[in-house]
């Protein structure tokens, strides 16, 4: 089979092209476009290559360690992570400007809420469709009689909430399934939700009441900023010091971006 691109080049050492198309697996693309992933695992294998060039251009010696209980690294592998230690130096995180970004978006660090609510389940079958309908005709019911929500969650629901009127008790974060976290979120109270779907089915929810969480104080949400920032600051560096490698190399092949 006739290779998608041409062989890369990186300061003169070849990077063939069985090696990229192998790489190419790690790069999903669409069916219709190949060439994409190709292209994709060309500039990962470059970069690579560049980053194990200049770790022996400063005399580094690989030294692998112990990823996970009887896994190593390799010694490419211990060079690239030895070579990002000794080179890539993020910004150290200033907290007067951390205290900036808290003061600019307090309501980003709350307390989790609680959430009164109440739900039927519509459990989940090969024919959604059928599903999807029986909800809908459901929710037309309480959109003109909403009070008749708990008598229809003992007829209709699949979940074992049913018997008291499909009410859930007190929700907190991580108590439901995202999808059903995101749709309280968005409810106001009283309000019925449309057919949500989840891996267990679909759910029409009632809110009953929300508690907002309280914003916490600074020192306690400090810890997260900083390592939010450590990530971020990390990122940065890694991003200009590649290229800079970039900048510096001859690369044939493909193209890589400098900045």
């Amino acid at each position: 089979m006739k290779p998608l691109l041409p062989p890369v080049f990186v300061n003169g050492v070849e990077i063939p092209a069985e090696r990229i198309a192998a790489e190419a697996q790690n790069h999903p693309a669409p069916k219709e476009k190949p060439g994409l992933a190709w292209k994709a695992a060309a500039r990962a294998l470059a970069v690579r290559e560049l980053m194990l060039q200049e770790a022996r251009a400063r005399g580094l010696t690989p030294d692998p360690a112990e990823v996970s209980p009887g896994q190593v690294e390799t010694e490419d592998e211990a060079l690239i992570r030895q070579l990002s230690e000794a080179a890539i130096q993020p910004a150290p995180a200033d907290e007067a400007g951390l205290r900036a970004v808290y003061d600019a978006q307090p309501d980003r660090f709350r307390a989790p809420s609680l959430y009164e609510a109440a739900h039927i389940l519509f459990p989940r079958q090969d024919d959604m469709e059928t599903v999807r309908a029986h909800a809908e005709g459901v929710l037309t019911e309480l959109r003109t009689e909403p009070r008749r929500f708990a008598e229809l969650a003992r007829i209709h629901s699949a979940c074992s909430s049913k018997d008291n009127g499909g009410l859930l008790g007190q929700l907190g974060q991580g108590d439901t399934v995202p999808e059903f976290e995101a749709a309280l979120e968005q409810l106001g109270e009283g309000q019925i939700s449309h057919p949500v779907e989840t891996r267990f089915g679909l759910h029409l929810i009632r809110l009953a009441a929300r508690a907002r969480g309280d914003v916490l104080p600074f020192d306690v949400v400090l810890p997260r900023l900083r390592d939010a920032h450590a990530k971020a600051a990390w990122a940065r560096a890694a991003s200009e010091f590649t290229a800079g490698l970039v900048a510096k190399a001859e690369v044939k092949g493909v193209r890589l971006q400098a900045a």
